[in-house]
């Protein structure tokens, strides 16, 4: 408990953000220019944390975008790898619009299937953040024009693309509640098994432990996360990830943490919960700064970790709850409850519907405080949106079988 409230306390202070870690995007290649390229993305997005450099680092990927048009040998994918580049920066910016065209963009020019596959990969998870349509039947083509032939991209010989494609659908699948289409795209332990560490498919055996996770096997899920942060911590693992926006590896690490320490909180092991969800925010903080949206997605699971730990214990821990949630949705930028239309789109939904829900349970076992319980509860009601649980069943946890999972890479509730 003490070491949550130490990182909530560096939370409240706000401090700059931190600069993210440069080395999860080294992709450095055979040749020359693949190696310059790499280089460039280093320092262009090292030093891009801070709101002052981030024109200046675009201005870098762009350059040497230009530079290396045509080069002969190399030279396509070290475009291609500037611009995934680009669109993760644009998408740390805070402009989606823009990061997805980049992201198209480079499907139209990428080199190879696996520049594509990454492509798609990260323009389907800032869609789902952005609570735009998904469907788990959408491939890599269905977001570039026809000149993109389907035979182009060959799965006989690249089976760990296929899994992160499908890996992909199946996150989709279970956004839209379709828990039937993401067991058949998951299709079961082997392949994942075989492919962690290997091929970059790290985020997909993530995916696929939420899916897991989400259906209450707790074993398996618990082996597929362990797995993703064991591959996390090796630096060289991610020397040659082709990944961007909300799927790059920092991404996956935090997410991993996070969705870990939300599975040992809902086994009632509390100590290991804290443990893993004080790291997540750490690494939240460390990445994206105090007042990024991520943190305030952190610190919800920590409150309902609080929550679970008190039923369990026969205890109440109600203002240690109550500073967390009301922390959360500040960073969240949570709208005011009387003053907001729920009906339109607002950023983090799930998250903030989640949060004030439970927020106000805690109000409303308060006697002075119910009708303000019954307020927030009202608004949180109308604004949750999820397909796959209710918000009664999401706030209960009654059901082993269907846990609330918050995915901070996308910031939904799965």
């Amino acid at each position: 408990m003490n070491a949550i409230r130490s990182a909530l306390a560096r939370a409240l202070s706000a401090p700059k953000p931190r600069p993210p870690l440069a080395r999860h995007y080294a992709a450095v290649g055979e040749t020359q220019p693949e190696r310059v390229a790499a280089e460039m993305v280093r320092y262009a997005l090292g030093g891009a944390g801070h709101q002052s450099s981030s024109e200046d680092a675009m201005r870098i990927l762009e350059q040497g975008a230009s530079n290396l048009q045509g080069g002969g040998e190399g030279a396509a994918e070290a475009v291609s790898l500037l611009m995934l580049a680009m669109s993760t920066l644009l998408y740390r910016s805070g402009r989606r619009e823009d990061a997805m065209e980049k992201l198209k963009a480079t499907q139209q020019v990428a080199p190879s299937a696996a520049f594509r596959v990454a492509a798609w990969e990260a323009l389907m998870g800032i869609r789902m953040e952005a609570s735009q349509d998904v469907s788990s039947s959408m491939s890599p083509n269905d977001s570039v024009d026809l000149s993109i032939k389907e035979e182009e991209i060959k799965w006989s010989d690249q089976d760990h693309l296929k899994f992160r494609v499908d890996a992909i659908r199946g996150l989709a699948a279970l956004l839209n509640g379709e828990i039937d289409s993401a067991q058949m795209l998951f299709g079961g332990p082997n392949s994942c098994y075989a492919a962690v560490g290997n091929n970059q498919t790290e985020n997909a055996v993530f995916t696929y432990g939420e899916y897991l996770h989400c259906t209450g096997d707790f074993p398996l899920a618990t082996q597929m996360y362990e797995k993703v942060l064991e591959a996390a911590s090796r630096e060289d693992i991610f020397g040659n990830l082709l990944a961007a926006g909300n799927m790059a590896p920092e991404e996956v690490s935090l997410g991993a943490t996070c969705s870990y320490g939300q599975l040992l909180s809902q086994s009632g092991k509390f100590d290991e919960a804290e443990d893993y969800l004080t790291r997540a925010l750490q690494k939240a903080e460390e990445q994206f700064g105090s007042n990024h949206p991520k943190v305030g997605m952190v610190l919800t699971c920590v409150a309902r970790m609080y929550k679970l730990k008190a039923k369990s214990e026969g205890s109440s821990s109600i203002m240690v709850q109550e500073g967390l949630y009301r922390k959360a949705l500040e960073v969240l930028k949570a709208p005011a409850i009387n003053s907001e239309d729920t009906r339109r789109q607002v950023d983090w939904r799930d998250i903030i519907s989640l949060a004030r829900g439970e927020y106000a349970e805690l109000l409303l076992i308060q006697s002075n405080r119910n009708a303000e319980g019954e307020r927030m509860k009202e608004w949180a009601e109308d604004a949750w949106k999820n397909r796959r649980l209710t918000l009664a069943q999401a706030l209960e946890f009654s059901e082993v079988s269907k846990p609330t999972v918050v995915d901070t890479r996308i910031g939904r509730v799965i």
